[in-house]
């Protein structure tokens, strides 16, 4: 969603990039992500606030090392460098950069001895990552802050408006680090704080009208809050130009079609039309068991269900989708050709090359919290906005190797009881510990005993995660209480399930979905 003036940050592969644009729009500040090497045209076509250079695993002096594009330099934009950034920026313009004697990894102490427009003076705790330090700085600059081990933690040249950190103000880690992110942004880049939900709203219709025009619009809704949220969307923008489609996969949680069919007609208020199709999903799944193919089948079935859909309502030439901005980075489409590709996501990479619609994506640069605040702020209940996330593909990417109805019925049971558990007990929506939470099912085998007699059957995955924007997400210390009530009624109540385990890994290093 590519609408307001930006604060450009570049992305020099770090893994806190995307971080740095959630901080700024957290200040109600827009940012947009490009790569480092993106055309400084195309950069300086979005008429930037200002440029924010990421950190980044290289070293500046190492060969094919990532650079500043000149023209940057030449814009007289104001430029803030984060750690590799600090020190590419260094570089370009006439400093030393070499590897320190004694690397910083965790936490330091910043001390500023006098106040600056990014800084007020004093001591704070900041996040470090670095092996290389700068060593002399470029002309024009002066030392505006200090660590043990880095003399030149924070440099800058008020008069041109450069600016570089040597500590990533964009982790958690640094608490003031919001803080000194907005002030460059506003203080010096001059950007407005007026990034709301309105504002998003507002945007996104003028741009939905001018892309469609007064064609007809099909949009592609699973009932979750990003389909839902960018159906709203499209509805406020173009009104009754738009049908929307609900496909009933057979991938679905318990009780999940009536649900969206209801709250989809009485609170969106547009044309919905409801196809069952679990037989020919089941049908496509057959004998798979890579997520990969998995997800690329059920993303070419979605899109081949709706040409037929759009040949009946007569050939609508667009598709609205839900895609959000993480689907985006995961999936390592052309917008961060830096990322490698963790998973494709149906709506993202999963695609058939010879789709006909043109899409429209009103959520694409929006993170899973913003879209939320839109939600509620389009006016739509509590219910559906807070919704568990739920993977497009359903429990087809839950149900690990072969995607069987026997196998999907059993997981789905299973999954009801987890999630009742967690509502019963306020973990889930809005303000409640849990961000996400399902059961998985595994495709092997252990023994166990029930009744004196001996079993083999499937073990279940319980997943529960906090996290804000789902880039990051740690798993949910939930009661052990809770977690063995879960447990007993899994075993006793779903036939071909014998043990239920707890998944504790954080993301990174896995994702949220074991698909």
């Amino acid at each position: 969603m590519k609408m307001k003036r930006p604060i450009i940050v570049l992305d020099f592969g770090s893994q806190y990039a995307q971080l740095i644009v959630r901080r700024l729009r957290e200040a109600r500040i827009y940012a947009e992500m490009y790569p480092w090497n993106a055309s400084p045209q195309t950069l300086l076509t979005r008429r930037p606030w200002g440029f924010i250079l990421s950190g980044g695993p290289a070293s500046v002096y190492a060969n094919q090392a990532p650079q500043i594009a000149p023209a940057l330099l030449e814009s007289g934009l104001p430029i803030l460098g984060i750690c590799y950034g600090m020190q590419a920026l260094t570089h370009a313009l006439g400093g030393r950069v070499a590897p320190a004697k004694a690397r910083e990894y965790g936490l330091a102490r910043l001390h500023a001895e006098i106040a600056s427009p990014l800084l007020p003076a004093g001591d704070m705790q900041v996040w470090m990552s670095h092996g290389d330090r700068v060593e002399a700085l470029p002309p024009g600059f002066v030392p505006l802050g200090r660590t043990e081990n880095s003399p030149f933690a924070v440099m800058g040249d008020v008069q041109r408006r450069y600016y570089g950190v040597q500590f990533h103000p964009e982790v958690r880690h640094t608490p003031r680090g919001g803080e000194l992110l907005r002030r460059f942004a506003v203080e010096v880049c001059g950007a407005p704080a007026d990034w709301t939900p309105d504002a998003i709203i507002e945007s996104a219709v003028q741009q939905i009208r001018a892309q469609v025009g007064k064609a007809p619009v099909l949009a592609a809704v699973s009932g979750g809050v990003d389909s839902t949220v960018a159906a709203a969307l499209v509805h406020r923008a173009v009104g009754d130009q738009l049908t929307s489609v609900f496909v009933d996969t057979g991938l679905l949680r318990a009780g999940e079609p009536q649900q969206v069919e209801t709250t989809f007609r009485q609170h969106l208020g547009a044309r919905l039309v409801v196809v069952s199709a679990a037989e020919r999903f089941f049908a496509a799944l057959r004998g798979l068991t890579d997520p990969e193919e998995k997800r690329r089948r059920i993303g070419e079935l979605f899109i081949r269900l709706f040409e037929e859909q759009a040949h009946q309502l007569g050939d609508p030439p667009f598709l609205v989708q839900g895609t959000i901005y993480p689907d985006v980075v995961e999936s390592a489409a052309p917008d961060r050709k830096q990322a490698q590709k963790i998973k494709t996501h149906h709506n993202v990479g999963g695609l058939p090359d010879d789709m006909r619609f043109s899409l429209v994506e009103p959520l694409r640069y929006l993170f899973k919290d913003e879209v939320r605040a839109v939600g509620e702020a389009l006016g739509l209940p509590a219910e559906m906005i807070w919704r568990q996330p739920f993977p497009g593909p359903g429990l087809a990417v839950r149900c690990l190797g072969e995607v069987t109805p026997e196998r999907v019925a059993r997981l789905r049971a299973a999954d009801d009881i987890f999630i009742g558990a967690l509502q019963a007990a306020g973990l889930l929506g809005k303000g409640g510990a849990v961000a996400q939470a399902y059961a998985a099912l595994l495709p092997v085998r252990s023994v166990g005993v029930m009744g004196d007699q001996r079993t083999y059957q499937e073990p279940c995955v319980l997943r529960a995660v906090q996290t804000e924007d789902f880039m990051t997400a740690d798993w949910a210390r939930l009661p052990a209480d809770l977690l063995a009530e879960v447990a007993n009624r899994i075993v006793n109540q779903v036939e071909g399930i014998n043990r239920v385990v707890y998944d504790i890994t954080s993301k990174p290093p896995a994702t949220i979905e074991w698909e």
